[in-house]
């Protein structure tokens, strides 16, 4: 198991939480108000991060970069030269298709890139590498599906990053070598602030196509104020994007 997993892992929540519960518990009987708040702050954490509105409200804030205006696929040539889609995490051993599968986020943003490519004529390069060190690649995944489902071939695959920063420098490392510097990158939205850039520090001219937004109207029943797992989710997800946003330039910021 990487190490930066196993950190992120308990240093994020919900995970970061869990371990205040516990620190809660062993306090308890020598500090019993330090463990109260602890207590508290724990709960008080999920239970935040377990409402939708909550979600709703945290992705605005990331979400800066406007969808594209379906009127406007047809002229992406004329702007840019390819459709780069980034990896989303693969599901292993789905028993429905006897192999792993590309997960739900990677297949939000195939299905988007095939209809950008059908309707532009542009190529398609995918970025992925291999989920926990195991073959196959994210980008091989990504690339069956787009042609055995849509019947969109990939022109380029990166297989070799493992975050959002090698996803574009080792694309610059294959499609600057083919003269390639415009591209249309498609991604999560709340993920799009923090690929853009790191496209835009390896030399590429972006064109942003985001896709999943989650700062939009939750429609949950009370206003997205009960509690749901599926929100929980969310908001990890969109934590380790503020902290990633926050970390990035000053890990790769040029000086």
């Amino acid at each position: 198991m990487p190490i930066r997993y196993l950190f992120k892992q308990l240093l994020l929540p919900p995970g970061v939480l869990l371990l205040v519960l516990l620190v809660a518990w062993w306090l308890r009987k020598r500090f019993p108000r330090v463990a109260a708040a602890c207590f508290g702050l724990a709960i008080g954490g999920l239970w935040l991060m377990s409402l939708p509105v909550v979600v709703e409200w945290s992705a605005r804030l990331l979400e800066r970069e406007p969808a594209l205006v379906e009127a406007r696929w047809a002229d992406l040539a004329q702007q840019v030269d390819v459709i780069v889609v980034l990896g989303g995490g693969r599901e292993q051993g789905d028993p429905a298709w006897g192999d792993d599968q590309p997960s739900s986020m990677a297949l939000e943003r195939l299905r988007y890139a095939a209809r950008l490519a059908k309707a532009s004529g542009l190529p398609l390069a995918i970025s992925g590498g291999l989920h926990y060190g195991q073959p196959p690649s994210e980008a091989a995944l990504m690339a069956q599906v787009l042609l055995r489902d849509y019947g969109m071939p990939v022109q380029w695959q990166e297989e070799a990053s493992r975050t959002t920063w090698e996803n574009a420098t080792r694309s610059a490392e294959l499609l600057h070598k083919d003269g390639i510097k415009r591209v249309v990158l498609v991604t999560q939205a709340w993920h799009m602030p923090r690929a853009r850039w790191c496209f835009e520090q390896a030399g590429f001219q972006v064109l942003s196509a985001p896709v999943g937004f989650l700062g939009v109207a939750n429609g949950r029943p009370a206003g997205g104020w009960l509690p749901e797992s599926k929100a929980l989710w969310q908001s990890s997800l969109l934590l380790n994007e503020a902290l990633g946003l926050l970390i990035y330039p000053v890990v790769y910021g040029r000086p």
